[in-house]
């Protein structure tokens, strides 16, 4: 292969890793759904439990899952995912950092718990007293309905869950994350 030939090669791939990179690195909200302004996002941090998802590998099997967030240093915050795999009989653990995508007065966060690849955390819907919050992800494959406490109140649930239809969600499709004892 001549030279040329060899630098018109690498510049395609290295333009090609690029655009994989940048893809993988977009953070995006579905469409239609809007993240929720003004957004206080230190009355948000602390415990929220895990009321409902769209499962996905890195959530499967798990039970008495909940997310903490904190105060990591300006501009970003840190989020402690845990839950407890049935299958496995073990605690599981992830560590990240949440920062906003505008502004902290905005709910639309992108969040990281793999290097420099973020994805969309938007959180579309919330109650005054921030107690109940409908997270969506970058698109109708990740959603998340938290609490405050193990159980939501029926209307709150109901309220969610047709939002998320109204989104194009297969609302259907939720895992219900069960809260209780961990018999070892």
């Amino acid at each position: 292969m001549k030279k040329a030939e060899r630098n018109k090669l690498f510049i395609t791939l290295a333009i090609s890793a690029c655009a994989i990179l940048w893809s993988a690195c977009r953070v995006k909200i579905p469409r239609n759904a809007k993240a929720v302004k003004p957004f206080d996002a230190k009355q948000y941090l602390g415990k929220w439990y895990e009321i409902a998802r769209m499962d996905f590998k890195f959530e499967k099997n798990l039970s008495n899952v909940t997310a903490t967030y904190s105060q990591e240093k300006v501009g970003s915050i840190k989020v402690k995912n845990r839950g407890y795999h049935t299958v496995e009989k073990k605690w599981k653990e992830s560590i990240g950092t949440a920062k906003p995508v505008n502004s902290f007065d905005e709910g639309r966060l992108k969040v990281s718990f793999f290097g420099p690849f973020y994805a969309g955390y938007n959180v579309i819907a919330i109650d005054s007293d921030y107690q109940y919050a409908l997270i969506a992800g970058n698109d109708l494959d990740y959603l998340w309905i938290l609490s405050r406490t193990p159980t939501i109140p029926e209307t709150v649930k109901s309220g969610y869950l047709s939002m998320a239809k109204e989104l194009g969600y297969s609302i259907e499709d939720l895992v219900w994350t069960e809260h209780g004892e961990i018999s070892q």
